[in-house]
């Protein structure tokens, strides 16, 4: 008998010894492998909340718009673990445009909008410093998060995830398709936070901008398989969030509401419905991935 023909608890005539894995013998690409591989999964953070403040809507605002959602945070610290992340804002947009004009590939373009990110980062983290909020940069984010979010009511970090040169190319265009709503809905994932809230200008979803179309009608509530069945022209986050969101195991819904109003903040992160919530489908099946 070969030793390819030994079963898996006999040691092969060479002396080799096999570990036992469930995966060890089966292909990845198989749906049936795949499927299999469905458990109950970790959840490391679940007592903290992930928050995304945008960029052009909220810090590119300046004080009359900052300065009214930092005491907010202040209040809100008092009572709930929160991880900020921050959006590049107009920064990210410029940097990107130039970049486009120069022929940048993707991925270049998303370890540039990475630094915008993270001033305005700094910039809010400045502000909530008075009230213990830690900034973490992204080289220790994720190994040292759950560190920092016991020793402090909160952290703050940039939103975009750390693809870098290795972002996904998007079906259309080259503007990066993981930005900072993106990245802190993966965080969010990950570490099994209790909510994910996109704080933004406007009060929620509508089936059209509702800056440019005044009659836009408000969409207080849509599930994942409801929103690409409509495929809205515009959307206030990234696209990509709804793809992610259809295969979440952790984090099963996000809300957006409108930083303009901050004393939304509070009630969005009690669960309370006070702007759009985006759902996963009831009815998920792995095996459709």
């Amino acid at each position: 008998m070969s030793s390819s023909d030994a079963s898996p608890n006999e040691i092969p005539a060479d002396g080799r010894h096999h570990v036992k894995s469930m995966l060890m013998r089966e292909s990845l690409l198989d749906k049936k492998v795949m499927s299999s591989t469905e458990t109950p999964v970790v959840r490391m953070l679940p007592f903290a909340h992930v928050i995304k403040i945008g960029g052009r809507s909220i810090i590119d605002n300046g004080r009359k718009a900052t300065y009214p959602l930092v005491e907010a945070l202040a209040a809100a610290l008092e009572k709930f673990k929160l991880v900020i992340g921050l959006g590049g804002g107009i920064r990210s947009r410029h940097v990107t445009s130039i970049g486009m004009d120069l022929g940048l590939p993707t991925g270049v373009l998303a370890q540039l909008r990475i630094i915008d990110a993270l001033g305005n980062a700094h910039l809010l983290g400045t502000l909530l410093a008075p009230y213990g909020v830690v900034a973490i940069p992204p080289e220790i984010l994720g190994h040292m998060l759950p560190f920092f979010i016991k020793s402090a009511p909160g952290v703050i970090c940039n939103g975009d995830p750390p693809f870098s040169i290795w972002e996904h190319p998007p079906r259309l265009g080259r503007i990066p398709p993981h930005r900072t709503d993106a990245g802190t809905f993966l965080l969010a994932e990950c570490y099994g936070c209790a909510t994910h809230t996109l704080i933004k200008d406007v009060d929620g979803l509508y089936d059209a901008d509702p800056k440019a179309n005044p009659n836009a009608n408000f969409i207080k509530e849509i599930t994942v398989s409801e929103l690409k069945e409509r495929n809205l022209a515009t959307l206030p986050f990234d696209r990509v969030l709804i793809d992610l969101l259809a295969c979440a195991r952790q984090v099963k819904c996000f809300q957006i509401i409108n930083g303009l109003k901050p004393h939304l903040l509070e009630p969005a992160l009690r669960g309370e419905h006070v702007g759009t919530i985006v759902r996963q489908d009831a009815s998920r099946d792995a095996t459709s991935i």
